[in-house]
């Protein structure tokens, strides 16, 4: 009888890698700012990150293909009167990106084709309602112009960007910090972590609790929590003992999670990257120099660990790009962006395949299909 060694999965052998020097974004000053967001957002036209600025908030959007060294003089969005803390491009709107600052204020974007050619000091739009700075937006993935906000006010606010006011405000649920807030695929739930340990599924209409879970994990630090596929939560945080876990839940049943597993002793926080096509979680730590990735399936023990990309210099954030954005025909099947201190570093994860089959094939399907047309022309003429 032959035993089952290797766990089948399309995604076993997905590799990650850096691209030539040329094509990266150089003499970038990345914000300094001991902030857990990902200070960075990037979409199929625009990467954008936070920079170091004088006076007050910055951040540079660059196009895509804008690489190599950025002069010094290059225009950025620079209208917050303090650091800004976490920027987000707009998944409806590929020009539109928001910004949230120490200033308390929220404030929308419009990056002009191309990219900037002069300093961007006036926003469309500007947000107020947080009385403390806000670190956490948002915007929600399939209604046009609502976007979440999440302040050290403890404070969740759903604005209705074309109108520019706040349509829910959730200032009762939290007694403490947020740590993280996201929505789930559909827009109809939203999942926050708090400093007082406790995870929460809110109603996004109604701003109540739908369910709680306390102590997801048992460590004091930051909890990052995100919605997986069918429903079930994903979480990282830190043991008593200051280990690196990863955990899978079940919001049917909150009393013990699906699995628990325990990376390292490292003491950055991880932040969750999920991608619903592939089932796939990438796992980055603030301050690491490596990409984890495992995939979640329904199969014990439900959270597989696949491969790790490292590299020499650590990671003081990272962008994600949308799968619309992604090279297909190279199997591309995710790309980060990884900021170093004076620089970003586009990161290619790539399913390996027989690439001279795949393209033969894909050429005798056309030369097929031509055929075809050619003939049911004929017919017809």
């Amino acid at each position: 009888m032959s035993r089952k060694v290797v766990r089948s999965s399309k995604f076993r052998h997905v590799f990650g890698q850096a691209v030539k020097a040329d094509q990266c974004y150089d003499d970038i000053r990345i914000s300094q700012m001991t902030w857990d967001s990902n200070f960075c957002s990037v979409n199929p036209k625009f990467v954008a990150m936070i920079v170091d600025a004088s006076g007050g908030g910055a951040f540079m959007v660059l196009p895509l293909s804008k690489t190599g060294r950025i002069d010094m003089s290059y225009p950025t969005v620079c209208g917050h009167t303090g650091p800004v803390l976490d920027i987000d491009f707009c998944p409806h709107n590929d020009n539109i990106i928001a910004s949230g600052s120490e200033d308390c204020s929220v404030m929308i974007w419009e990056i002009p084709d191309g990219g900037l050619t002069t300093p961007l000091t006036n926003p469309v739009v500007k947000l107020d309602g947080h009385s403390k700075r806000v670190g956490i937006l948002s915007w929600h993935p399939t209604a046009h112009n609502v976007l979440m906000s999440a302040g050290c006010d403890n404070v969740v606010i759903l604005w209705n960007v074309a109108r520019g006011e706040a349509v829910v405000r959730i200032d009762s649920v939290h007694p403490d910090l947020i740590y993280s807030a996201c929505w789930n695929q559909d827009g109809s739930q939203i999942l926050t972590s708090c400093k007082d340990k406790t995870m929460r599924v809110l109603d996004p209409r109604k701003g109540t609790v739908i369910i709680e879970k306390e102590k997801p994990h048992e460590g004091s630090r930051p909890v990052r929590a995100v919605f997986v596929a069918d429903g079930k939560i994903l979480t990282t945080g830190f043991s008593r003992m200051s280990e690196r876990q990863v955990a899978l839940w079940d919001p049917k049943n909150f009393g013990e999670p699906l699995t628990l597993q325990e990376l390292d002793t490292s003491s950055g926080v991880l932040l969750p990257f999920f991608d619903p096509d592939t089932g796939v979680v990438y796992l980055c730590g603030k301050g690491d120099s490596s990409i984890r990735y495992f995939e979640v399936t329904d199969e014990a023990p439900y959270v597989h660990y696949l491969s790790m990309y490292g590299s020499k210099e650590s990671q003081k954030g990272m962008g994600y790009m949308p799968k619309r954005g992604l090279e297909v025909n190279k199997c591309e099947i995710a790309r980060f962006y990884k900021l170093h201190e004076r620089k970003c570093e586009p990161i290619v994860m790539t399913v390996p395949r027989k690439l001279n089959i795949f393209v033969t094939f894909r050429v005798q399907k056309l030369q097929w299909l031509y055929i075809y047309l050619q003939s049911t022309f004929a017919q017809v003429l």
